[in-house]
């Protein structure tokens, strides 16, 4: 995206056009919120607080609305510019409309980690192609009496000032001795994955749900990764390439974030030695197998696969590769 911009800002000089861009898709970019230092941060919870004291000094709810100008771009032509001329086709998959009631947002912390339940807000494909305002939801956030809702928009930028100061961390670990792990990188068990063909119900439910639908709920996304990463030893870059090429909500900062988070070789990361249980992520976020039963309706007349690997083995396996790798 830098490289596109400075392209264009190199064809306006040669034109001798003025050139201007504008910060919109963020409360604060990459180089505003930092250490005392001048240094970025790479852990959030100190990032977050340094956010919010940011905030609180800052004017950043300001917004400038020109009705204007929004009337200039809707007597522009409609089909002046098709999908087809950008290199892309209209997808069968209908995005959903996003919930930021206050209910929502007031109950987002009891409700968020539960996949059978609409507790989540869908924001996601809107705020990645800017068509809801980040500083609109910032405001309804505030109102708030827990601030959950808040911290997870924080998270966004967290994970955005990370791919700004240390873009390597695209295709390196940003802890680079996480770059030997020795990888089983087994394809057939990455096809089963991709597939939901698993025989681990919350993992493979994620997955049906997320080529179905081009999403996946948040707390799903996590033991996903997870299993990729830890239980088949699948190198992340696989999981956030083909989460890049599934998800209606792909944005590169926090896709390279979270899939880092989950190998334990990002920023702020989970140590190595947490890897998620998949049977007892069952038991605590889908007990009564609503979400399960949605996406997986073969388990009722026991079609469902067998276990890909046993999760004992898997997880002692996990151990031991890490460690010679770190050690």
């Amino acid at each position: 995206a830098l490289s596109r911009d400075n392209k264009i800002k190199v064809l306006c000089d040669n034109w001798e056009c003025e050139w201007y861009d504008y910060k919109d898709h963020v409360i604060f970019d990459g180089g505003e919120v930092l250490k005392d230092d001048g240094d970025p941060y790479v852990v959030y919870t100190p990032y977050m607080k340094k956010w919010r004291k940011t905030f609180k000094a800052d004017s950043s709810l300001t917004t400038f609305t020109s009705e204007e100008k929004l009337d200039q771009l809707l007597k522009f032509e409609a089909d002046a510019l098709t999908l087809k001329d950008m290199g892309f086709e209209l997808s069968s998959i209908e995005v959903p409309e996003y919930d930021v009631s206050q209910e929502l947002i007031k109950n987002y912390a009891d409700t968020r980690n539960f996949p059978a339940k609409e507790g989540t807000s869908r924001l996601g494909p809107h705020l990645r192609f800017g068509t809801v305002s980040v500083r609109e939801l910032v405001k309804k956030a505030l109102d708030a009496e827990d601030q959950t809702f808040l911290n997870e928009l924080i998270w966004r930028e967290f994970f955005m000032q990370i791919l700004w100061h240390y873009p390597r961390t695209v295709s390196e670990a940003f802890k680079k001795k996480y770059d030997r792990i020795e990888w089983r990188n087994n394809e057939e068990e990455f096809e089963k994955w991709k597939n939901g063909q698993t025989g681990y119900l919350l993992v493979d439910a994620g997955m049906r749900q997320l080529n179905a639908t081009g999403y996946m709920h948040n707390r799903v996304r996590m033991l996903v990764a997870s299993f990729l990463c830890k239980h088949l030893l699948i190198d992340w870059r696989w999981g956030e390439a083909y989460f890049a090429e599934k998800l209606l909500d792909y944005e590169m900062s926090s896709n390279v974030g979270n899939w880092q988070w989950a190998a334990g070789s990002g920023v702020d990361a989970a140590p190595y030695f947490r890897i998620f249980n998949p049977m007892t992520q069952v038991e605590k976020f889908d007990k009564n197998r609503n979400y399960i039963r949605q996406w997986i309706p073969e388990l009722e007349d026991g079609s469902y696969v067998p276990k890909i690997v046993d999760h004992k083995m898997a997880r002692e396996r996990c151990l031991e590769a890490y460690k010679d790798a770190l050690n």
